[in-house]
Order: C-alpha cells, then sequence, then structure tokens
C-alpha cells in the first residue's frame, strides 16, 4: 500500500478510503489515545479562556476534536483535512466544528476564511507524512493569531513496515523538530520526547508485528488486536511525560515575531 504524490488527486483518494478502512482501529488505538492526552496537556488551562479557538490540522475522522471537545467545551471548533471521507465522518460526530477540505501542502496554499482564526493550532502525527514538511510550518501560521500557540506530535523511534506502508517518510527527534521549526519562523517553547516506557514498548509491538499489522486492524480489528490494545490503554498513561528516551516527540510553538 503506497501513498501518492503529496498533491496529487490520488492523494485524495488513497485518504478516503484510509479512514473508511482504519477509522474503528485508529478510535481503539492506544497511541492516539496517549496522543490526546499529551495535547490536552500541551493546551493546557489557556486553551479554557474566553474566545479559545482551536483547530485539528489533519482531523482525519475526527477522534482527537471529539475528546478536545468534552475537554474544553467553551471552545469553538474547527477541523481541515485533505480526505473529503473523513471530513464527512469528522462532521457526523461535531456537527458544531467549522471544517474544511484544505491540502495543506499545495504550493499556492491559501486558509481563505480561517485566516488568523485559530488561538491554538494542533497538528499531530502529520509532518511524517510531508515530503517537504517546512513549507507545511509556514503555511500553517496562516491560521494562527498574532499570539496563538502551535501544538505538534510526530512519531520518534524506528519506522515499522506499517508507517512506511502508510506514508512516514520519516520519524523525528526533538533536535530534528525543532530544526524545522526554527526554519519555518517560529520559536519553540517546548520540544522534548514523551512516552517512555510504556509508550515505547507499544511501539516497539508495533514494529515487530511488521506488515502483519496492517491485517491486525484492516476495518473491525480482530478478538487478538482488541485484547493487545485494551492491555496498552490501561497502562500507556504510566508513560513519563517528558524523557530524552520517549519515542513520541511533542512540541508547542509560536510565531518568531509574536
Amino acid at each position: 500500500m503506497a501513498v501518492a504524490d503529496p498533491g496529487s488527486e490520488m492523494d485524495e483518494v488513497y485518504w478516503n478510503a484510509h479512514w473508511q478502512r482504519y477509522a474503528e482501529a485508529t478510535r481503539l488505538n492506544p497511541g492516539q489515545r496517549y496522543r490526546r492526552r499529551l495535547i490536552q496537556r500541551l493546551l493546557g488551562d489557556g486553551a479554557r479562556a474566553d474566545g479559545t479557538t482551536i483547530l485539528d490540522v489533519g482531523c482525519g475522522a475526527g477522534d482527537l476534536l471529539e475528546a478536545v471537545a468534552a475537554a474544553y467545551p467553551e471552545a469553538r471548533l474547527g477541523g481541515i483535512d485533505q480526505s473529503a471521507g473523513g471530513i464527512a465522518i469528522c462532521q457526523r460526530l461535531l456537527p458544531a466544528a467549522h471544517l474544511a477540505t484544505l491540502d495543506i501542502s499545495a504550493p499556492d496554499f491559501d486558509a481563505g476564511p480561517l485566516t488568523n482564526w485559530a488561538s491554538h493550532v494542533v497538528c499531530s502525527e502529520v509532518l511524517e507524512h510531508i515530503e517537504q514538511p517546512v513549507p507545511v510550518l509556514k503555511n500553517l501560521a496562516q491560521f494562527m493569531k498574532a499570539d496563538g500557540r502551535l501544538i505538534i506530535t510526530v512519531p520518534g523511534g524506528p519506522r515499522s513496515a506499517f508507517d512506511r506502508s502508510i506514508g512516514h517518510f520519516r520519524h523525528y527527534t526533538p533536535a530534528s523538530l525543532r530544526a524545522d521549526l526554527l526554519a519555518a519562523g517560529y520559536r519553540t517553547e517546548l520540544v522534548t520526547g514523551s512516552g517512555f516506557p510504556l509508550f515505547n514498548l507499544y511501539r516497539l509491538v508495533v514494529v515487530l508485528r511488521g506488515e502483519r499489522l496492517a491485517q491486525d486492524i484492516d476495518g473491525r480489528p480482530g478478538p487478538l488486536a482488541r485484547f493487545v490494545m485494551a492491555i496498552f490503554r490501561a497502562v500507556i498513561g504510566w508513560s513519563l511525560f517528558s524523557s530524552r528516551f520517549g519515542w513520541q516527540i511533542v512540541a508547542i510553538a509560536r510565531k518568531a515575531d509574536a
């Protein structure tokens, strides 16, 4: 299973099929649950202020936005994704959210009505899918208010066969993510590894499972996959938030001139 070239019509076809195929597995994924907790911690109490607007870049089927809606009920929510299929699933979950189908890797990208809309932009597990991430990071600044924050999560550690099959061009270290953010015109408030040791252990299982993982979670995950995911969902929250050994990389950044 290969990802189409960024910006191509086939890319949208691929992501529509992806969300039809893996939407349920994504909701059960212990890594996704751990990332949702991390993102809420990174958003912090500042996202409870009046006028908060939170935009999820690459919102997919809406599992993160659904969690954010529960944690920050007063915030206005928005989401963008390249997949019209993912946006349709998300819209059913969150009919009040401001959603749009946009390709953030387009060279002539224009945020349109969402320009300067967001006090908080969340970009979770997106940059690893993009061949040239720095121009995309520059595009994300269009969404941000002058004092807005950019919250990022990207994978670290080794790439599994499954990661490659769903189009991971790279995995990050804190240093490489910081370098991309600085090159895109941001100043960083936090860049760190997270998830040691239990998130790392979960990721190691994914790596060792290799290409068979796609079969495990295709459509409706089977009993064994559900059992393993349930165990990790129960314990993964005990991982360290900040550790140089963590295989989940997180960051908070602002525009350099903010």
